[in-house]
């Protein structure tokens, strides 16, 4: 990789080279990245992937990198950042939201605007691009309720527009998972409320999430999908697992759904940690816990 050539043809994009991603993750781990792009604009991801293509550079795109791990040995290629691409407009009763706009920034746009449907999102630390590609969801709401249609950009750099029918969304899960796209923008349609009861119930979901889960932590949120006809906080918690330290990382005394930075983990602390976990619950339990948290980029 030309760092050169590259900063001489990417001349109006901010990029950072071998610039370690803990600064950027909500674990506060992760090894560097080889170059980390910061595009302000659909053009500017579009030649981004262009310029990836024409000089076989890898790509990937990180959102708001909060239900995340990134191995200590970093990322190869290039890591497209969208947080500078956050708009969020509103039309009647549609919203439409770049990628790189924080949910909970969304969420309070729609009670500036008496708009009900998205209360539930009120708490989750992602980005837009990052809930859509995963159905985000809590308390009952998952994206997928309030979701009309995603832009996003294929690898042949053709913008392709999904509907909810075709976005195949299930638990964590949508279609895009399977491909290697970027979201660009968003769309969803919620319904007129009443200000003060959208409010009242974003409060009540805010204070439920502060009371129940370890905010004062540095941590990926939460790690494991819940398996079916059990609690994975319950199953870590009858494993005696719960409050287990494993380097700097810590399964939460709060929320044993949880793991926690506590002192300077790594990201290998983690991903070690989590297979403990894995291995107990099974053995225990006979049953198999899957990662919520994506894993990525390459050992140390």
């Amino acid at each position: 990789m030309n760092k050169i050539e590259m900063m001489n043809e990417l001349t109006d994009i901010t990029l950072l080279f071998d610039e370690p991603l803990m600064n950027f993750t909500f674990t506060k781990t992760g090894g560097p990245a080889d170059v980390l792009a910061f595009p302000k604009s659909k053009a500017e991801v579009a030649t981004l992937v262009e310029y990836c293509k024409s000089h076989e550079i890898p790509w990937l795109v990180l959102g708001n990198a909060s239900n995340l791990i990134v191995q200590d040995g970093g990322i190869r290629g290039m890591v497209i950042m969208l947080e500078n691409m956050k708009q969020i407009s509103v039309s009647k009763s549609r919203i439409v939201v770049e990628a790189g706009a924080k949910l909970i920034d969304t969420t309070y746009v729609a009670l500036e605007h008496d708009l009900t449907g998205f209360e539930f999102a009120c708490g989750i630390p992602g980005s837009i691009g990052g809930a859509v590609y995963m159905n985000a969801g809590a308390y009952g709401g998952e994206i997928k309720d309030v979701f009309t249609s995603v832009d996003v950009l294929l690898e042949d750099g053709t913008i392709r527009t999904f509907t909810n029918e075709e976005m195949a969304f299930s638990y964590r899960h949508s279609v895009i998972q399977d491909m290697h796209c970027i979201v660009l923008e968003a769309t969803f349609s919620l319904k007129e409320g009443e200000n003060s009861v959208i409010k009242s119930q974003m409060a009540e979901l805010t204070e439920l999430r502060e009371s129940k889960q370890p905010l004062e932590y540095p941590s990926c949120g939460s790690v494991f999908k819940r398996p079916e006809g059990h609690f994975t906080g319950k199953l870590i918690q009858d494993a005696g697992l719960q409050g287990l330290k494993w380097g700097g990382a810590q399964i939460s005394e709060k929320h044993a759904g949880f793991i926690v930075n506590i002192d300077q983990a790594t990201a290998t602390d983690y991903v070690e940690l989590i297979a403990h976990i894995q291995q107990v619950i099974k053995e225990k339990f006979d049953v198999t816990l899957e990662t919520e948290v994506r894993i990525i980029g390459e050992e140390r």
